[in-house]
């Protein structure tokens, strides 16, 4: 029986509802399951620095052997089950060494998820004329619904809930990857050696310096992710209207999933990501000076522009020039480069934090001055390139 559009829509739209689900619960409220597992402060900071890195490291590689074997909602389960499994060996030992073996192990094959996901729900858009963009905002709805849980329920049931939780996650998204239907991959189906090959922009300088700027542009919000609640703290603002602010920024950023699809077809992508770059450089030069809740949640709208357009302009450039059998090798790539670049950025603002509160915010300013600049020195190379492939597909 064939599915249907809305159907399919719906049920990518679950696959990341559930991951984000297990990371809206992992990203905000872990560090406590590590305090309560008798973690000190240095030990927490240093594993999840640690953690960092291997995520960073694992990306590429796990993507890359994903693509080899043209088989992304198998190696979806396959990561699960296998994230699961160090997860649930955390949950039932104890110790320092054990809390390290099942953290690095989890986040090793949990951090291919999303670049996979990514890569079929393009597959599904390329196929069925599906909205990525709608799709992927499930993800954000799930995120904030884990949260407002996470929240609500953490003080009452303690780290073990929060673990529980993000082991549903994990292994529901599995299981709702295996249960898609397959979709055709163009270039995956065999052929010549010159067909299974990396593509060769994967070595080009432009194709580099593309993810650095877009890495950077996603990088800038560490100042945000780390400080943002302690700066709003110390301007007095409650710990409610904290959560209300939060919840803003999430909330712009699903009404530009929302309506991505036709501003997409407009502007295209590498205007997303000019837009993105003006957007963070205005949000974070303002950020320090907007510490009252009325002025911080009106600046809270740019979160829409400085991460969802910059989210959609890199993942729509690189669906468009890189061949769709090494699609997640490609958002693999990406996802590294906002990894590396987001742990430099913690690094530097927890420093300048220390110096004053304000620093953190007018840094990653600058830095996504900088990315505006790389932007605009490479964008006729992105434009050229995407024309090209634009007339070789019509010539195919």
């Amino acid at each position: 029986m064939p599915i249907s559009f809305s159907g399919l829509n719906l049920r990518v739209g679950a696959l990341f509802a559930s991951h984000f689900f297990g990371f809206g619960l992992y990203l905000p409220f872990f560090p406590l399951v590590l305090e309560d597992r008798g973690l000190s402060l240095a030990d927490i900071g240093f594993l999840l620095g640690l953690s960092t890195i291997v995520r960073i490291a694992a990306n590429p590689v796990m993507t890359g052997l994903s693509d080899k074997s043209g088989r992304r909602r198998f190696s979806i389960l396959i990561y699960s089950l296998c994230a699961a499994g160090f997860l649930v060996g955390f949950l039932t030992t104890d110790g320092i060494v054990s809390a390290f073996v099942g953290v690095i192990g989890l986040v090793m094959f949990w951090s291919p998820v999303v670049p996979l996901s990514d890569a079929y729900a393009l597959d599904v858009a390329r196929n069925t004329g599906a909205d990525y963009a709608r799709m992927r905002l499930w993800g954000s709805v799930g995120f904030v619904l884990a949260t407002i849980i996470g929240g609500l329920m953490a003080g009452e049931e303690g780290s073990s809930f929060v673990t529980l939780g993000i082991l549903f996650g994990v292994l529901s998204t599995g299981v709702i990857a295996i249960s898609l239907p397959g979709q055709h991959v163009p270039g995956s189906d065999g052929g010549s050696d010159a067909g299974n090959a990396k593509p060769a922009l994967f070595a080009r300088p432009w194709f580099w310096a593309l993810l650095c700027a877009a890495g950077l542009l996603q990088a800038t919000h560490a100042a945000y992710y780390g400080f943002g609640t302690l700066f709003w703290r110390a301007a007095g603002i409650p710990d409610f209207e904290i959560g209300l602010l939060w919840a803003i920024g999430v909330a712009a950023e699903i009404v530009l999933f929302t309506f991505a699809g036709r501003l997409t077809q407009r502007f295209g992508p590498v205007r997303f990501l000019l837009a993105a770059a003006i957007a963070s450089a205005i949000r974070w030069s303002l950020f320090p000076l907007f510490d009252s809740f009325a002025a911080a949640a009106a600046l809270q709208l740019l979160h829409g522009l400085s991460f969802g357009a910059a989210h959609l302009g890199i993942v729509g450039y690189l669906a468009r020039v890189v061949p769709p059998k090494w699609a997640a090798t490609g958002q693999g790539l990406s996802a590294a480069s906002i990894g590396i670049q987001t742990a430099a950025g913690l690094a530097l603002s927890g420093l300048l934090f220390e110096w004053n509160t304000a620093y953190p915010f007018w840094a990653m300013a600058a830095a996504s001055g900088f990315a505006l600049l790389l932007l605009v020195v490479i964008s006729p190379m992105l434009q050229n390139r995407l024309v090209a492939n634009a007339q070789a597909a019509g010539a195919a």
